[in-house]
């Protein structure tokens, strides 16, 4: 059975040490198994990016972006073959993968911008016979820590950035599902990024904590579930390293009486249930203005939901997926069974679905639940899985105070014909990402992924120009040449 190693100065590492399965989510079978990396992994990992960055940082921008044109390429040429391999250790359904894909090399293409991105700023005789300029400089290795839900969109976030902003990486994916990872790590080097500027090592814990104590290493982007990302940012930070922390997510639709709920409807189905609610943007929260509105759209999402195909990753027509594992699966129906001990109406329960002939799989089926309070656990916390939830509340104000009152505020979105109600939301709400009719608020390229309170711990979001702000430091030089014309007298206060 194949072993996943690391990838390390360009070649391919597969240690004897201490491995992990690898599952088929969509059967429970072992597939293969993934060498667990640890500090010495890292240090020579680390050891390589060290060694590469002195002739990458000087490498000039658009060259570095050239590589990023021909990575590009080759992620659409192998695109096939990159969904295969997330389907096979996520389970995610093909078209889903290639959604993932295809966002991810939206910033692959936003990071071919790097001449223009990092140019810099200019300011000429901000006093006499002085100019004044700002130049943005790579950090040094930088590392990245990347969650099983997007194998490759996430880490699309963060290597081309820094890449191309002439730092070196050492990327330490999920060890559930590292063979895609990998992939896009050799197209990478196949596309002329030199050997030692992208290393991946798979690990647990101890290749975490290698990397957040580690001298050399001097910034971290994370994502994954909120204690985590507390941890990460947290110990990076006493270590004296610049960290981005992306935690977890509750996010909530705002369903007003006037909704087209057809659209309400099409729109939830997907936020709700796509990739098997395993996105921290997922809507796993419809919070109905008026009991007349919630119970109009629960009778019309129940025939819907049932409709849903869930199963195997290869058949496209199925909607989406199994759940990672088997230990997520029971914590997901643990969510199930607590809203219903706690008093919640169990419109759907998909705890005991499974297709046909994968009944060993790590399914879930779509689960709807109606009359949710704040107080029940299942409403608190992150479920993480194809569960949608039904609030009921009597104004737009009580909605609003409640995704406020939450401890989480990642992404959200209302749904409403009226431009005034739309205003005041966006205005008001306590929310990094915000949608209006669109339930999946997720920023573009361009823009900058980030969520609010404990979903983001950091100052600056992922991606975009927030990206290339995290990955350079910014360097001000003031000039003057002296003149012989021009002679000044001594000067003892600020100059001005």
């Amino acid at each position: 059975m194949q072993t996943v190693g690391h990838f390390i100065n360009g070649n391919m590492i597969v240690e004897d040490n201490q491995t992990q399965p690898i599952y088929d989510p969509s059967t429970g079978e072992v597939t293969k198994h993934v060498s667990l990396g640890g500090a010495k992994t890292i240090d020579e990992a680390v050891a390589a990016a060290k060694a590469a960055f002195p002739a990458w940082r000087k490498t000039p921008p658009m060259k570095r972006a050239r590589v990023m044109f021909k990575f590009k390429e080759l992620l659409e040429q192998n695109a096939d073959e990159i969904c295969r391999l997330v389907g096979e250790e996520h389970g995610k359904i093909s078209h889903d993968a290639a959604g993932e894909l295809q966002r991810g090399i939206e910033n692959v293409e936003y990071a071919c911008g790097a001449p223009e991105l990092l140019k810099g700023e200019h300011s000429r005789n901000v006093g006499t016979d002085i100019d004044s300029w700002s130049e943005f400089h790579p950090l040094g290795v930088v590392a990245g820590i990347t969650p099983f839900n997007f194998p490759v969109m996430v880490p699309l976030w963060m290597f081309p950035m820094a890449i191309v902003c002439g730092n070196t990486f050492v990327l330490k994916p999920s060890e559930r599902d590292p063979s895609a990872t990998l992939f896009i790590a050799k197209l990478l080097q196949q596309a002329g990024l030199p050997d030692g500027v992208l290393n991946v090592v798979n690990g647990g814990k101890p290749a975490v904590d290698a990397i957040l104590h580690h001298p050399d290493i001097k910034a971290v982007s994370f994502v994954g579930s909120t204690p985590i990302a507390e941890y990460i940012y947290t110990t990076a930070a006493a270590q004296g390293k610049r960290c981005q922390a992306l935690g977890g997510a509750k996010n909530h639709a705002i369903v007003m009486p006037d909704a087209d709920l057809d659209n309400v409807v099409t729109s939830l189905l997907g936020a709700a249930f796509g990739s098997s609610g395993e996105r921290c943007m997922a809507l796993s929260v419809a919070v109905v203005v008026g009991d007349e509105t919630a119970d109009k759209m629960i009778a019309a999402l129940q025939p819907a939901i049932h409709e849903l195909k869930f199963g195997v990753h290869s058949n496209k027509n199925n909607d989406f997926g199994p759940v990672i594992t088997e230990a997520h699966k029971s914590k997901i129906l643990g969510y199930i069974k607590s809203a219903a001990d706690q008093g919640a109406s169990l419109v759907i329960d998909g705890s005991n679905a499974a297709p046909e002939g994968y009944e060993n799989g790590f399914f879930v089926g779509p689960t709807l639940i109606d009359n949710v309070t704040k107080q029940m656990s299942s409403y608190q916390e992150e479920i993480f899985g194809p569960v949608l939830q039904v609030m009921r509340v009597q104004t737009m104000e009580e909605a609003i105070e409640l995704i406020n009152d939450h401890e989480y505020g990642n992404g959200t979105c209302i749904y409403t014909r009226d431009g005034e109600s739309a205003r005041y939301f966006v205005d008001n709400i306590q929310v990094g990402m915000v949608g209006v009719n669109i339930p999946l608020p997720v920023p573009v390229a361009s823009q900058s992924f980030g969520g609010w309170k404990r979903s983001l711990f950091g100052d600056l979001a992922m991606y975009g120009p927030d990206g290339v702000r995290f990955f350079t430091r910014r360097k001000t030089i003031t000039q003057r040449w002296p003149s012989a014309i021009l002679r000044e007298e001594k000067q003892f206060a600020m100059p001005t």
